[in-house]
């Protein structure tokens, strides 16, 4: 996927998001986040988003206040805002283009990495929205896939990267709709990816979504095909989580 295609999928899926919340209700649950309602998502998703478009339009270098420092507005005007954060964003990154500075928490310090993070955020947070409001759809199979791939480029910079360690057991993963398979392997010091076709401790198949999904917890083991050893697929969801 190109930027274009990212800037592209976070107007589809914000939108996909808004619809689904406000049809959900503030109230609803969030099965795939147990300790947030809507509110509480929408909330998530609109702080991450303005905080975004101001870091990108700005060029920010040294943004000045974590998303979370904002006030999210009150219930009867939530949905309202939400809905003009996710078009500013994808305006700014377009205006943009990919290679822009921009802060981010990665070595990549580029516009271009805001797009991909906020399309493949703003989609798996769409699913959660549309679950709350029981209209769950299967996220769209190329930013699924994408998805799976910035996810393990993303582990080594998160806070609690030093954990997902272990003594070199490998896991396996394969979409089964379209191409993408990656091989993990956990060893004492370090967290590898490899993207091939190997054999691991564990193997599961799946379409992207279901493979994004359970990866950031959203999905049960038994919607994938396993092979091997799956208490492997278990501590991952234990050592990996969101």
């Amino acid at each position: 996927m190109n930027h274009d295609d990212f800037v592209a999928a976070i107007r589809r899926d914000g939108a996909a998001l808004d619809v689904a919340a406000r049809a959900a209700g503030v109230d609803a649950p969030v099965p795939s986040c147990p300790d947030w309602k809507v509110r509480d998502l929408v909330a998530h998703v609109g702080r991450i988003h303005h905080w975004v478009s101001a870091i990108v339009a700005d060029g920010s270098m040294n943004p000045n206040a974590h998303w979370s420092a904002e006030d999210p507005p009150p219930d009867d005007e939530l949905f309202d805002w939400y809905a003009g954060g996710y078009p500013q964003l994808a305006d700014a990154l377009a205006a943009a283009g990919p290679d822009a500075p921009a802060w981010t928490w990665t070595p990549d310090q580029t516009a271009g990495f805001w797009a991909r993070r906020q399309a493949n955020e703003t989609s798996v947070h769409a699913y959660d929205a549309q679950l709350a409001a029981g209209t769950a759809q299967p996220v769209e199979r190329e930013i699924a896939a994408d998805g799976i791939d910035e996810l393990f480029a993303m582990v080594p910079f998160l806070r609690w990267a030093d954990r997902v360690r272990g003594e070199g057991e490998t896991l396996h993963f394969h979409c089964t709709d379209c191409e993408g398979e990656w091989l993990v392997r956990l060893d004492p010091d370090a967290f590898v990816v490899t993207r091939e076709h190997a054999k691991g401790d564990v193997a599961a198949r799946g379409t992207a979504s279901n493979l994004l999904l359970f990866l950031y917890g959203r999905a049960p083991v038994d919607q994938l095909e396993v092979f091997g050893d799956a208490s492997l697929l278990a501590r991952w969801r234990e050592l990996v989580t969101w």
